[in-house]
């Protein structure tokens, strides 16, 4: 037997009577079954909302870019299906929408929406944040390209949020290491501040000693998110001191965000920062706009 399995077909086929079945297995779904006390995760999951589609949709949204190997897509994600049928069990969301041929493939063995067709979908159907986060992640695992996402744009014009995700596209960016990375890098975006570059080597004449979460070479001026490892991994945290103090000596000022920090709090010590050291917010505000618009 296969750790996800239909069980119908596992009676049928004489594997399994249906006693075992019940006894000694866990429903996923209407006749989609595991061994019970096995873990269920995401690719678990995700098998099971095919077979009980009988082996006929094919898997889109974040289940299909964590197949396509993007990382911060939780186990009890909702599984997206592209498939015709209206009455999905709890845990699936199921749309009845155009594929072309192009726009699947497979992974594992799975039909699978294509990379440019799941960059599509996550930019249509999430929240603004949600969705750049999820394209940063997709992004950083297997490069897309914005041309192919807004060709299918232009194929599918009259679908729903197909002029959201023409905003969003210019947006995303594969240096953003986390979703909160995302969401430190749209928080100063929206505040008017000009667009951070990502993922800043910093190097003294031994070489690499620090990548930065994004921040303004031009000012030396650095913003990064200080998550829960720093803190918990004594190792890590006695490294991130020296590795501060080093790039500190190079001469950049480093604004260290965590998660309890008040948005209004982050955005008034990253604008002391950079007027410290020479922006004025009145010329690169305009610049940055400009930029923003012609993306």
């Amino acid at each position: 037997m296969g750790d996800v399995f239909i069980g119908s077909e596992a009676v049928a086929s004489g594997l399994l009577i249906r006693h075992e079945l019940q006894r000694f297995h866990t429903r996923l779904l209407p006749d989609v079954y595991q061994p019970r006390g096995q873990p269920t995760s995401l690719r678990d999951r995700t098998l099971a909302a095919w077979l009980w589609s009988r082996r006929r949709a094919v898997i889109a949204g974040a289940a299909a870019a964590a197949l396509h190997d993007a990382q911060w897509v939780n186990d009890d994600e909702p599984i997206e299906l592209v498939w015709d049928n209206g009455r999905p069990p709890a845990g699936l969301v199921v749309r009845n929408e155009t594929l072309l041929g192009d726009e699947v493939t497979r992974i594992a063995g799975l039909p699978v929406t294509s990379l440019a067709r799941t960059a599509f979908d996550l930019g249509r159907y999430l929240p603004r944040g949600r969705a750049i986060a999820r394209l940063d992640a997709l992004s950083r695992a297997i490069w897309f390209s914005n041309e192919d996402v807004l060709l299918l744009a232009k194929r599918h014009s009259g679908a729903r949020g197909v002029r959201r995700l023409r905003e969003l596209l210019p947006l995303v960016d594969r240096g953003a290491a986390s979703p909160k990375e995302t969401w430190l890098r749209l928080l100063l975006i929206d505040a008017g501040f000009p667009i951070p570059t990502t993922q800043i080597p910093v190097q003294d004449t031994c070489g690499l000693i620090a990548m930065l979460d994004m921040g303004w070479e031009e000012f030396k001026v650095a913003a990064e998110y200080d998550g829960d490892v720093h803190r918990t991994d004594r190792r890590r945290y006695v490294w991130d001191q020296k590795r501060s103090r080093l790039v500190a000596g190079l001469g950049w000022k480093s604004v260290l965000v965590i998660n309890e920090d008040n948005p209004k709090d982050i955005i008034a010590r990253v604008h002391d920062a950079l007027t410290s050291r020479g922006w004025r917010p009145e010329i690169e505000t305009t610049q940055s706009s400009t930029h923003t618009l012609s993306a």
